[in-house]
């Protein structure tokens, strides 16, 4: 398993910055390895997703748990990629501190190439987290 996490500092508050990452439908917006997502049930705070990813655009399912104002952890389920992200926001003073670690690693044949994509995730989520910043910070 490969584990990225990357941290960073918004300056807003808890509510602003659970509004944006909890509109989980825009995902593809802020997370350029995310094509496209497809919801197929949500009960309660779970929803049950199919989502494109851009690597060679394959297709997995995921299992994602909103917990309000606190975290979203998306638990992939099926396809190429095994293990799970997981988004947590904590308050700091006026600003909100966002935290994502991915545990993930690539299914069948592919699975000795985990190790290759780690740098390629850190960065998309780099970028992902500092879309997400300069959105709410706008």
């Amino acid at each position: 398993m490969a584990t990225i996490e990357v941290k960073i500092e918004i300056n807003s508050n808890l509510d602003n910055v659970w509004d944006v990452i909890s509109d989980i439908d825009k995902e593809p917006k802020f997370w350029k390895g995310t094509k496209q997502v497809k919801n197929i049930s949500k009960e309660g705070n779970i929803i049950n997703r199919e989502i494109t990813i851009a690597f060679r655009d394959q297709k997995c399912l995921q299992q994602v748990t909103l917990e309000p104002k606190k975290q979203i952890k998306a638990k992939f389920t099926k396809g190429i990629l095994n293990g799970e992200k997981i988004m947590t926001i904590t308050p700091k003073g006026e600003k909100t501190i966002l935290d994502t670690v991915w545990d993930i690693k690539l299914t069948g044949m592919m699975s000795m190439f985990t190790g290759m994509i780690k740098k390629h995730i850190k960065s998309g989520t780099e970028q992902a987290m500092k879309s997400i910043k300069e959105e709410i910070e706008r």
